[in-house]
C-alpha cells in the first residue's frame, strides 16, 4: 500500500506517458512484470558485502543462492567462465575495469562521445578523462569508425587500455580488428556492449566474448532487464586475500577486486535478483527472436526515412539505432527532440559526427526500436512510425499539430500495451 500521493500520483503519470507514447531512445527498454516484481522486494532490506560463501554480514544464505543463479545464467548466456553481476549500473562497471586494469594517469583510449562512444570512453569531464590520461579517436566524414586511424593514434599513443564499444553508432563493431590494434601495442581490450548485448545474445550483432579480455554490459537496454551491469571475463578467480598481478588470465580476480572492496560495498539484492530473472527471460529461444526482430525494425525504420528525405548518419544502420542529421531540415536536434516530445514520440537530440552546433543544442537526434519491439510492433509498424515522425518534424512549431499526432499515437499504442497490460 503506497501512502504517498504525491509521488504515487506522479509515478502513474510516468506509466501513461510511457503508456500512450512510443519510446525511442535506444538506450530504453520495458521490463517484464516478473522483473519489476523483483525490485519491489524485501531483498532491498538485506547487506551483503562480499561474494556468495564469502560475505562479511550473516544472514546471507538466500541472498547468496540468488546471486549465484544470477553468474550461471550470465555464462551460460554469453559463453564465459566468469561473470560479475554486482556493479550497479554501467558507468560504475566501466569505472572497476579502469580500476582493475590501469593506474591513476596511464593513458588510455576509446571513442569519442560526439562520434557515438560514450563518456566513460574518456570524456575530459568524467573520471575516465580526469583520472586517466585519455586519448579519443573519431570516425571518418561519412560517420563509420576508422579502423587504419584508430590503429594509427594507438600506434602513436600506446595507451594501455583500449576501451571499445558505442552509444551512437549505428553500424556493427569489428572486434577482431580492434584486437589486432590492442596486441600490436600489448594494450589490454575492453568492450562495452551496453547498447547491442541484447543483438549479441540473439546472434544479429558479432560478439567479442573470446575475442577482447573482459566485456562489461548494461541489463537494461536490448537485454530487457533491470538496471545494473554485468562484467565478463574468461578464468577462474584466485584467492582473494591475494592481490594478483595483471595479466589476462587474472582479470576475473582484477575485477572482483575492484568491485569489492575497491569501488562498491554492499550489492543490490533485489537488483541481483531482477537481473537474474531477466537472464532467464533471455536464456529462452524466443527472446533470439525478440532481438533479430528489432534489427529488422530498425533497418526499415531507417528505410523508410531516408525514402522521407531524412540525412541518417552512415546512410543507414545495421542494429538497433540510427542517428538523424537535420541540417537538410533547417531545424536542430533540440528543436526535432521537443517537437516529437509533442507528439508523443520520446527520442534524445544527439551530435552527429564533425558537428558545428553545441553538444547540447547538436544538429542530431538519435533513436532505436527496442520498446517498440518489446511492445510487439514489427516492420509494417514502422511505416506508420516513420509518417509521423516526418510529419512532427515538418510541423516543428506547431503545437496543435503536433498534439492532434499524439492524439494518432495515443489511439495506436492500445494495441501494443506495455509487458503484462494486455
Amino acid at each position: 500500500m503506497n501512502n504517498d500521493d504525491a509521488v504515487q500520483k506522479l509515478t502513474q503519470l510516468e506509466v501513461i506517458r510511457q503508456r500512450e507514447g512510443l519510446e525511442m531512445i535506444p538506450s530504453e527498454n520495458h521490463t517484464s512484470p516478473a522483473v519489476l516484481q523483483m525490485l519491489g522486494t524485501r531483498l532491498t532490506d538485506k547487506y551483503s558485502e562480499g561474494y556468495p560463501g564469502h560475505r562479511y554480514y550473516g544472514g546471507c544464505e538466500y541472498v547468496d543462492q540468488i546471486e549465484n543463479i544470477a553468474i550461471e545464467r550470465a555464462k551460460e548466456l554469453f559463453g564465459v567462465s566468469h561473470a560479475n553481476v554486482q556493479a550497479y549500473s554501467g558507468s560504475p562497471a566501466n569505472q572497476a575495469i579502469y580500476y582493475a586494469l590501469v593506474n591513476p594517469g596511464d593513458k588510455v583510449m576509446g571513442m569519442s562521445l560526439y562520434y557515438g562512444g560514450h563518456m566513460t570512453h574518456g570524456l575530459k569531464v568524467n573520471f575516465s578523462g580526469t583520472i586517466y590520461d585519455s586519448v579519443q579517436y573519431t570516425t571518418d566524414k561519412n560517420g563509420f569508425m576508422d579502423y587504419d586511424a584508430i590503429a594509427a593514434l594507438a600506434k602513436q599513443e600506446k595507451p594501455k587500455l583500449i576501451m571499445a564499444g558505442t552509444t551512437a553508432y549505428p553500424r556493427q563493431i569489428d572486434w577482431k580488428k580492434l584486437r589486432v590494434i590492442a596486441d600490436d601495442i600489448g594494450a589490454f581490450l575492453a568492450a562495452d556492449i551496453s547498447h547491442i548485448s541484447g543483438l549479441v545474445v540473439a546472434g544479429a550483432h558479432p560478439s567479442p566474448i573470446g575475442v577482447v579480455d573482459v566485456t562489461m554490459t548494461t541489463t537494461h537496454k536490448t537485454l530487457r532487464g533491470p538496471r545494473g551491469a554485468l562484467i565478463l571475463s574468461n578464468g577462474n578467480p584466485s584467492n582473494p586475500l591475494v592481490k594478483p598481478e595483471r595479466t589476462v588470465a587474472n582479470i576475473p580476480s582484477l575485477i572482483d577486486r575492484a568491485i569489492i572492496p575497491g569501488l562498491q560495498g554492499g550489492p543490490h539484492n533485489h537488483q541481483t535478483a531482477a537481473i537474474a530473472v531477466a537472464l532467464g527471460e533471455a536464456l529462452k529461444p524466443e527472446f533470439k527472436v525478440y532481438g533479430q526482430q528489432i534489427v529488422a525494425n530498425a533497418k526499415k525504420l531507417s528505410e523508410e526515412l531516408m525514402n522521407r528525405g531524412f540525412n541518417l548518419v552512415t546512410g543507414g544502420t545495421d542494429n538497433h539505432l540510427m542517428v538523424i542529421d537535420l541540417t537538410n531540415k533547417n531545424i536542430s536536434g533540440k528543436q526535432a527532440e521537443v517537437a516529437l516530445g509533442l507528439a508523443g514520440i520520446t527520442v534524445n537530440k544527439n551530435t552527429v559526427p564533425f558537428d558545428t552546433r553545441s553538444p547540447f543544442d547538436p544538429s542530431g537526434i538519435r533513436l532505436g526500436t527496442p520498446a517498440l519491439t518489446t511492445r510487439g510492433m514489427k516492420e509494417s509498424e514502422m511505416i506508420q512510425v516513420a509518417e509521423w515522425i516526418e510529419l512532427a518534424i515538418n510541423n516543428v512549431a506547431n503545437d496543435s499539430k503536433l498534439k492532434s499526432i499524439h492524439d494518432q499515437v495515443r489511439e495506436f499504442t492500445k494495441s501494443y500495451p506495455l509487458p503484462g497490460e494486455n
